[in-house]
């Protein structure tokens, strides 16, 4: 697993009342079927990539509450389209920020420390030239509902071998910087979502998509066997 250690300056917040207690925060992941068959004990391999999501992280009994984490709607998906002509034969390489998983850890004045657990689905379409990408994600913290106080570009090569689909895990950890021992991880909140291009990010924001199959042939049926 990758991880990266984004440090902030310390930003003064107002005092806030942090009740006792560790809050972690999560967004399963949406199925799936990658049409690869059958495992040794008869169940289906679609079933269990779609029920696979980011790993699960140990809660733990922190000062406060964890910071909100969030994929940001706008930039959950990456499709690149030829000419941006909205077209499944038009489609490129595409992803999705399937889920993520996250806790902290903070005491006394000590720093957060958020770890989380990412899971991209990615695809390969039929205007897909080559057998590997580097897609690039970022994760953004915020004062929450305010100002952006540090944002982290991370590439993520990715290698199909000769698939359409693949299935990836990342791991991160952030470090939040609190000005006193009042300031609560709840004053706080993480962004994730993929560098897109403005064109990209009006594709989603009106809830277009294509599968990240998009442009595959579609596999037979028993009566095309």
């Amino acid at each position: 697993m990758r991880r990266v250690l984004i440090a902030l300056s310390a930003v003064a917040l107002a005092a806030a009342s942090v009740p006792t207690g560790a809050s972690a925060q999560s967004m399963p992941g949406r199925e799936r079927n990658d049409g690869r068959g059958q495992n040794a004990d008869g169940s289906s391999q679609n079933t269990r990539e779609r029920e696979r999501g980011p790993a699960p992280l140990r809660g733990r009994v922190n000062a406060g509450p964890c910071p909100y984490v969030k994929i940001l709607y706008d930039a959950a998906r990456y499709v690149e389209l030829v000419d941006n002509r909205a077209a499944s034969a038009n489609v490129g390489f595409t992803g999705e920020i399937e889920g993520v998983t996250a806790d902290c850890s903070y005491r006394e004045a000590d720093p957060i420390t958020v770890d989380m657990n990412l899971l991209f689905r990615l695809g390969r379409g039929p205007q897909a030239q080559t057998d590997s990408r580097t897609y690039r994600y970022w994760i953004a913290v915020t004062e929450r509902n305010q100002a952006v106080l540090s944002k982290q570009y991370i590439d993520l090569p990715v290698n199909f071998e000769g698939a359409a689909t693949a299935a990836v895990e990342d791991s991160r950890t952030v470090v939040i910087p609190r000005a006193d021992v009042t300031t609560s991880g709840a004053n706080f909140e993480i962004l994730i979502g993929f560098d897109v291009t403005p064109e990209m990010a009006e594709f989603n924001r009106n809830g277009s998509r294509f599968r990240i199959t998009a442009g595959q042939p579609a596999a037979p049926t028993a009566d095309q066997q």
